[in-house]
């Protein structure tokens, strides 16, 4: 078909690139929802103070998120080298990619917890004060709860993002579906290790947001 011949493949390097995908993915995402999940909620809880010290904290803390967050990751991974390589003592394959991963994904985890914490019904929370809850209670027993749908479905996106940044990072030897396809597909002109990579990916996203939009119907409340 279209004149491709898949006899040829290697799929050990294919399988060998999948499981670098899906270690990337996997370490990336879970440092980035624990470093973004409380900058999310101190984000949420500084905007609501009355304090004029908080709020210039806020506001110092939502500038550094919206700089994080506005540079491209491609730019990103490669201003972090000297970084990455004095964290990991590499700054290429897959231990090297997720460094740049986290810092790129925990400040736009943080922005949709923020957002999703903003969405908790208000009286909710107005009821947990009247009732002498502390704050850290209020945190873990009612705004975490109540906006997990929220939280879930963030964190869908986020993983969906990372897939994505992943496939960038190939461009600097970042290993993975990504660095298979740009070094055969487009250094090597072998199209059907190319074709083969794209849909690999494109079957991990559908998989992950099929699975996230499930977890997120589930949590919701009727």
């Amino acid at each position: 078909m279209l004149g491709l011949d898949f006899s040829q493949v290697d799929w050990n390097e294919i399988g060998t690139a999948t499981l670098d995908t899906l270690r990337m993915l996997g370490a990336s995402a879970l440092f980035s929802f624990i470093i973004g999940l409380p900058i999310g909620v101190l984000l949420y809880m500084a905007a609501r103070s009355t304090s004029g010290l908080v709020r210039f904290g806020y506001s110092i803390l939502s500038f550094i998120v919206n700089i994080l967050r506005s540079v491209p990751f491609i730019i990103l991974i490669v201003a972090m080298i000297p970084i990455t390589k004095s964290i990991v003592g590499v700054s290429y394959g897959v231990l090297g990619t997720i460094p740049p991963l986290v810092v790129g994904a925990a400040p736009f985890f943080a922005r949709l917890v923020e957002t999703a914490l903003n969405e908790v019904d208000k009286g909710v929370i107005e009821a947990a004060h009247a009732m002498g809850s502390s704050t850290s209670q209020i945190v873990w027993k009612v705004l975490l709860p109540e906006a997990r749908p929220g939280l879930l479905a963030g964190m869908t996106i986020t993983i969906v993002t990372l897939v994505s940044y992943t496939a960038m990072s190939g461009q600097v030897g970042g290993g993975g579906l990504g660095d298979l396809a740009i070094k055969y597909g487009y250094y090597r002109y072998e199209t059907e290790i190319m074709i083969l990579a794209v849909v690999l990916m494109i079957v991990l996203v559908q998989l992950l947001q099929m699975a996230g939009d499930r977890l997120v119907r589930h949590f919701t409340r009727k």
